[in-house]
């Protein structure tokens, strides 16, 4: 509105200067300009009492229109709804972006934990709640947020869940969790799910819908603090295999072997120092603390412990973030 009146006001100006005083277009177009613009130079042709005062009139109107040109186009730009508006679109636009990210459905204590892992890991993730307060209270960080249900197809499909790679469910309902589980698998169906549960009787349902692994938080919990008191000295151990967001236990997958092999073929100790501990198949079965002679092919996934450097060396060595 503010930007029609302004060219209404210019389209007149131009129009009298051509019209009624007898400029040719492009005078009456310079005129115009300097008269509204208020840039203080002298006329194109000498003005009589009436283009004297209609220049007046000109300059007086185009202050007004400006001003409020002005106010309706800071309070548009300084809106709460369309700055909330503006940085929706922004938000979609880096989520339709990233491949291999996070889904986290619910930010309650548990979702909010897992977001603060992943940030550690600089792993890229969305977080999914229906209570848009709730990223009031509870800051958001580095990670990309949607207000919504994730029970709804259409909030998975916003949070681009066709190039995700993981989900992690932790809404307080079972019920809820399998929906979500079975609504994801369809839109995904290599994408990797993990849920909490609250009942027991709810973990062979959610793995049934398609869950990896269910995480119960209050049997944890409970584990746990017994285990501080039968095993203190080993619990410590494992509590301590993170050290501020550094890992000393690591992951890595066999890639690139150009044919079978075992894993002495690789290397990994004598080039970096961690320890092998573990070794995944590709159809599941975990080996502990597996023989050097152990057959390997592309797929494989061999768990290493080691320092935060030998760490850094496997990731060096596997181009692992």
């Amino acid at each position: 509105m503010a930007i029609l009146i302004i060219i209404s006001i210019f389209a007149i100006g131009v129009c009298t200067y051509v019209f009624y005083f007898n400029y040719t277009w492009v005078d009456a177009f310079y005129m115009t300009t300097i008269t509204i613009a208020t840039v203080g130079f002298g006329e194109v042709h000498s003005l009589d009492a009436e283009g004297k005062l209609f220049t007046s009139f000109l300059i007086i109107a185009s202050i007004f229109v400006f001003g409020y040109a002005v106010t309706t186009i800071s309070s548009y730009f300084l809106n709460e709804d369309n700055i909330a508006k503006f940085n929706l679109r922004k938000t979609d636009k880096i989520i339709q972006k990233m491949k291999d990210h996070v889904i986290i459905c619910g930010y309650g204590r548990n979702g909010k934990q897992a977001a603060n892992k992943l940030k550690k890991f600089n792993m890229d993730f969305v977080v999914i709640d229906a209570n848009a307060e709730i990223f009031e209270h509870q800051a958001l960080n580095d990670g990309q947020k949607i207000v919504g249900d994730a029970i709804l197809e259409k909030t998975l499909i916003q949070a681009n869940i066709a190039n995700a790679k993981y989900m992690i469910i932790t809404m307080p309902s079972d019920a809820d969790n399998v929906f979500i589980t079975l609504t994801a698998k369809q839109l995904n169906k290599n994408i990797t799910i993990f849920s909490r549960a609250s009942d027991e009787s709810s973990v062979s349902k959610l793995k049934i819908a398609g869950v990896e692994s269910v995480i119960m938080p209050d049997k944890v919990g409970g584990d746990h603090l017994a285990s501080l008191i039968v095993s203190p000295d080993l619990m410590e151990f494992f509590d301590n295999l993170m050290v501020d967001g550094h890992p000393n236990v690591k992951e890595i997958i066999v890639r690139n072997i150009s044919k079978p092999g075992v894993i002495s073929d690789l290397k990994i100790e004598e080039k970096t120092g961690c320890r092998i501990i573990g070794f995944k198949t590709t159809d599941g079965n975990l080996t502990v603390n597996p023989h050097s002679d152990n057959p390997i092919i592309n797929g494989d996934r061999i768990i290493l412990i080691g320092t935060k450097e030998q760490i850094k060396a496997l990731n060096a060595m596997f181009k692992q973030g």
